[in-house]
């Protein structure tokens, strides 16, 4: 599969109960600041087939769209269209945008009930607004942490470069109305666990199925068809789906002590994704990695002292 081609990917849970996976664009990050203090040496290999030859990754804006009978849960938004010119083209940013993704999967953005986003950086927060400023998803809940609006519209020099804060102040009321304070159960069966780390108010959104619930997963045959049943193709036992966010990007996220240059408070990311993977290993859930392009679903087990990511796919 080549890096750009979209990904089609659906779980079932049952009980009504669907996970779907919505790529909204990609963007390009410097290979040397995806893997922090990690020696070339060690990751060059990693990537070899497709590092650019500016040095740089190709990362996906991967999104999920969580259907319940209580409701629609997007998670994440994206880049969206409001970057400008320069600022898309120094990111290597490209779409299609949330919306229209959406909508070309058979889904109107007015159908969306919460939008639960992993943190407020300007690549998963970024789709909060149309072009023209109005709101993209009008009747949703936007429920990020409220200690992650407490840092992204901080003064602290640091984390103001990590945010787009005059974006981020055109959506603040509503996103502090709808702010998660820890760990909360969104809908039935959505919640989202406070964990930091990669921000100060990082969290992770988890879908479990209804109890008694048969599921199952695949590709299906093309982005319109998402809202449709797939083939089994070995979902987790446990029915489960985890979205960690940045703390677990890519495959390599797998080992808790390779960290980015940009996560904010990279010992608390160690600690966390350490409890968080053990977690995930031990109920067996299925992960969705949120910068993955080509290999996006898989599931995490126990490599000696860290873990291993191993796509479903």
């Amino acid at each position: 599969m080549a890096i750009g081609e979209p990904v089609d990917w659906r779980m079932d849970l049952g009980g009504g109960v669907s996970v779907a996976l919505v790529q909204a664009g990609v963007f390009t990050s410097d290979a040397g600041t995806i893997f922090g203090p990690v020696p070339r040496i060690l990751w060059e290999r990693l990537v070899a087939d497709e590092i650019n030859p500016d040095m740089t990754l190709t990362q996906a804006l991967n999104c999920l769209l969580i259907e319940t009978p209580a409701g629609r849960v997007l998670v994440e938004t994206g880049a969206g269209e409001r970057l400008g010119e320069r600022k898309a083209a120094q990111r290597g940013v490209a779409g299609p945008w949330i919306v229209p993704a959406l909508e070309a999967a058979g889904f109107e953005a007015s159908s969306v009930d919460v939008v639960a986003l992993s943190h407020l950086h300007w690549d998963h927060a970024g789709g909060l607004l149309r072009a023209d400023g109005g709101a993209a998803f009008p009747r949703a809940r936007i429920a990020a942490q409220a200690d992650e609006w407490e840092f992204a519209l901080g003064s602290n020099p640091r984390l103001q470069a990590s945010y787009e804060q005059d974006e981020l102040r055109l959506v603040e009321g509503l996103g502090r109305q709808g702010a998660a304070r820890g760990d909360e159960e969104l809908l039935p069966g959505v919640s989202v666990m406070r964990a930091g780390g990669h921000t100060g108010g990082s969290q992770a959104v988890v879908v479990r199925a209804p109890r008694g619930g048969s599921s199952g997963a695949g590709r299906s045959g093309g982005a319109s068809d998402i809202g449709r049943s797939a083939g089994s193709s070995g979902p987790g036992r446990s029915g489960v789906v985890a979205f960690f966010g940045d703390l677990c990007m890519r495959p390599w996220s797998a080992n808790p002590r390779w960290v980015p240059s940009f996560d904010d408070f990279p010992l608390t990311s160690v600690e966390v994704k350490g409890s968080l993977f053990r977690q995930a290993v031990e109920e067996d859930w299925t992960i969705v990695l949120s910068h993955e392009p080509r290999t996006p679903v898989g599931r995490l087990t126990v490599d000696r002292d860290r873990f291993r990511f191993t796509s479903i796919l």
